[in-house]
């Protein structure tokens, strides 16, 4: 089967009087999500830097760019699958980590029930530092489906080496370690709304389960000291004199998430990264940056077939997957979307946005002739703007 078929399945749903639950556009999906978000959460998911210039830019560069139809390639089923640190993959699509996650199903376990839409669907999930359930109940959810872990880096490095062994033995067969949130960005939205998760003791499941932190905080500790310590841990301002001693933690791979500049791409692997991860975190940390879309280019260039690159940011609909590879990524990470469809559908709403993603992605490959990953290279576009 192709990934296509989910529309033969959908209309043939319909046939019998069934219709489809869940939204297919962006803005209807968003705007039944945060519907069905309370308050506290919804300016904390949709919000971005500043005056969101940049988050905004991240949804739109993809229109400068146009796929090129090519006829008389035509194939009835295409090949979707790719490669990543020694295992392949159905499809280039990955979820992205969202920190929380957890708290956008109504049961608070939002984190698990991502896992459990990368069961139902090939689609690996990449499982935040900031979870509501500890990771050992999060990442062996994904069941055959690769899960990978993402280490917001503390201060302490006990903690640091905790978190990461913990994530290896509970099954992640890759480490993602973000750059750019040692601090946090400026969020009006958030700041108008008073509104931090995490300072509400929310999201923070892996560090109270962690023996080290629970060191730390002593065995009484109320939800304030739990918060303050944490507050004390969190985002240790990540170097190259770093990098060796992140490198030593694991045997994992290690993947490096925000990089955008093709220097520092090539240093991360001169010096042990083994991916790299083009990304601006989605326009939530900082403004004016340009979209995320544009370093991929000169990142890929840099990089070549040295590694795997996987890029996030803006990413709405397949057409953006499509795009993204052609422009150099090996695989292509979504965010909001996914988590809208959590908010807005439990699982099976969430599983529906993957399925969407990869039926429109397949079927895109399919009309304009290109029947494999490798087929997208940057001949398949073309810049309009």
């Amino acid at each position: 089967m192709s990934f296509g078929d989910y529309q033969i399945a959908l209309y043939l749903g319909a046939l019998g009087g069934v219709l489809p639950q869940h939204p297919f556009s962006y803005a209807e999906l968003e705007a039944a999500a945060l519907a069905a978000l309370p308050p506290e959460l919804r300016t904390y998911v949709a919000g971005g830097a500043g005056d969101e210039t940049t988050q905004r830019g991240n949804a739109t560069a993809v229109d400068d760019y146009a796929v090129v139809p090519r006829m008389l390639r035509a194939s009835e089923s295409r090949d979707l699958s790719v490669e990543l640190f020694g295992t392949t993959l159905p499809s280039p699509l990955l979820m992205a980590p969202v920190g929380v996650l957890g708290l956008c199903s109504p049961d608070q376990h939002g984190d698990v029930h991502g896992a459990e839409a990368a069961a139902a669907t090939g689609v690996p999930f990449i499982g935040s530092t900031l979870m509501s359930d500890p990771l050992e109940d999060v990442l062996p959810a994904t069941g055959d489906t690769p899960a990978w872990f993402q280490l917001y880096t503390p201060k302490n490095r006990d903690l640091a080496a905790s978190l990461v062994s913990r994530a290896e033995a509970a099954g992640a067969e890759a480490l993602v370690v973000t750059l750019d949130t040692w601090v946090p960005g400026w969020r009006p939205r958030d700041l108008a709304s008073g509104n931090f998760p995490q300072l509400r003791g929310k999201a923070l499941a892996n560090y109270t389960s962690d023996p080290v932190f629970r060191e730390l905080v002593g065995p009484d500790a109320d939800v304030g000291t739990i918060v303050m310590t944490w507050v004390g841990l969190f985002g240790h301002p990540v170097t190259w004199d770093d990098l060796a001693w992140l490198r030593s933690l694991t045997d994992l791979p290690l993947v490096l998430k925000g990089v955008c500049h093709p220097d520092d791409a090539r240093r991360a692997l001169d010096e042990g990264a083994d991916g790299i991860y083009v990304s601006n975190h989605g326009g939530r940390q900082a403004n004016g940056g340009g979209a995320a879309l544009d370093w991929l280019p000169d990142v890929a260039a840099a990089v070549g077939e040295r590694a795997p690159i996987v890029f996030d940011s803006g990413v709405r609909t397949g057409d953006d997957v499509v795009k993204a590879l052609a422009l150099g990524a090996t695989a292509v990470a979504v965010g909001r979307p996914y988590v809208y469809g959590l908010a807005h559908g439990g699982v099976p709403g969430l599983v529906h946005v993957l399925r969407s993603l990869l039926a429109e992605a397949d079927l895109l490959m399919a009309v304009d002739g290109y029947p494999t990953v490798a087929d997208l290279t940057a001949d398949a576009l073309r810049r309009l703007r």
